[in-house]
């Protein structure tokens, strides 16, 4: 039996920009991806503290050390500049192996968006 299980997560940064017209996608500073262990392109979920949304997307590579956390294309209409966030990455594992997993959680700075 395989189940998904959470992979990483990214707990509170805070929205720099919302690009409506850009094709889609989170914009992740790259300091972030690697300390959450996530990669481009990879599928994650945000949920907007704020105000309750929960969206699907997927991570495109930001300027490193920029503090960047930009929501692209219809996602930018489920947030606001300045509004927390969570970033959440699952993976799907054998029920066993699962017991053993520990995801990679990190615990920006909610201000700056970087690493404490």
């Amino acid at each position: 039996m395989f189940i998904e299980v959470c992979k990483s997560k990214i707990h509170q940064v805070t929205v720099t920009g919302a690009d409506l017209q850009y094709v889609g996608s989170i914009t992740l500073d790259e300091d972030l991806m690697d300390a959450a262990n996530l990669i481009e392109n990879e599928k994650v979920q945000v949920v907007n503290l704020n105000n309750g949304e929960r969206l699907d997307t997927y991570v495109i590579r930001g300027e490193r050390a920029s503090g960047e956390v930009i929501l692209n294309g219809p996602a930018a209409r489920k947030v606001s500049v300045g509004d927390v966030v969570i970033i959440v990455s699952y993976a799907t594992m054998d029920f066993e192996e699962a017991k053993l997993f520990k995801p990679r959680i990190i615990f920006p700075d909610t201000q700056t968006n970087r690493l404490i």
